[in-house]
């Protein structure tokens, strides 16, 4: 349970990394990160399913996209930068203190830590579920995929345009 908790930990600290931090790119790979990390606790928390979704499409497919579509984009000079993160952090100040309060809150509320998780044995076949009982779910996530391989197209076809 205590690796649960510094797992949990983990991913606020790399969520607030990806908010606060300057640059897009950094923002990208920090989601990649928040991402991978909840790949572990999925994992941990008997899971399997929906933690390879998660790295397979979050970690992989979205971060490839956002970092394509920031080399494709005109980096801001310094001084623009500068007021951007002025502007973000006097919009975000209070973040970390609402996160702070919330764990202390919750810290305080007392909630029964004994999780029941299903036997290893109750798992289906991935096959079974994926084609028979989440079906839609499959097809919103090959139409999230083609969508996302037709807009690079389009922008690798503005780009050489331009």
């Amino acid at each position: 349970m205590t690796v649960n908790l510094i797992i949990l930990v983990c991913l606020i600290l790399a969520s607030l990394w990806t908010v606060m931090t300057r640059s897009l790119l950094r923002s990208a790979l920090g989601l990649a990160l928040t991402s991978i990390v909840l790949t572990i606790l999925m994992f941990r928390l008997n899971s399997p399913l929906a933690a390879v979704f998660e790295l397979s499409v979050c970690s992989g497919l979205i971060s490839v996209l956002f970092i394509s579509t920031i080399s494709l984009t005109e980096p801001m000079s310094r001084q623009e930068t500068l007021k951007h993160m002025k502007a973000r952090m006097t919009r975000f100040w209070y973040l970390p203190l609402v996160i702070a309060g919330a764990g202390a809150a919750l810290s305080l509320i007392k909630i029964p830590l004994d999780f029941r998780f299903a036997p290893r044995e109750t798992i289906h076949d991935v096959r079974q579920i994926l084609w028979q009982v989440r079906q839609l779910d499959l097809i919103g996530q090959i139409i999230i995929l083609l969508s996302g391989v037709f807009g690079v197209t389009i922008l690798f076809r503005e780009g050489r345009k331009k």
